[in-house]
């Protein structure tokens, strides 16, 4: 399933450099992104040496559809903007 990063999860003066907000095609309600808890993301980069890296889904974000996930390392500021596989 397609998805694409959003942002950082961020306060205001902080930021959490492995939680990213992920926004899912098709998903408008917070009920719709709670069936993704759970599930694995897959974020693939660009050029010669592709990387994969995994994260996991842990919570919903907000009331429109967006979710929250975590990766095991933490993604490039070139990953904002880009898809990435929702398993």
């Amino acid at each position: 399933m397609k998805a694409t990063i959003i942002q950082f999860r961020r306060g205001r003066k902080t930021f959490k450099p492995r939680h990213f907000l992920i926004e899912v095609e098709g998903s408008n309600t917070r009920e719709d992104a709670s069936k993704f808890v759970g599930k694995e993301v897959m974020w693939t980069s660009t050029g010669k040496n592709a990387k994969q890296i995994k994260g996991k889904v842990s919570s919903a974000h907000g009331g429109n559809g967006v979710i929250r996930a975590i990766f095991e390392k933490g993604l490039p500021g070139q990953a904002i903007g880009t898809e990435v596989e929702l398993k």
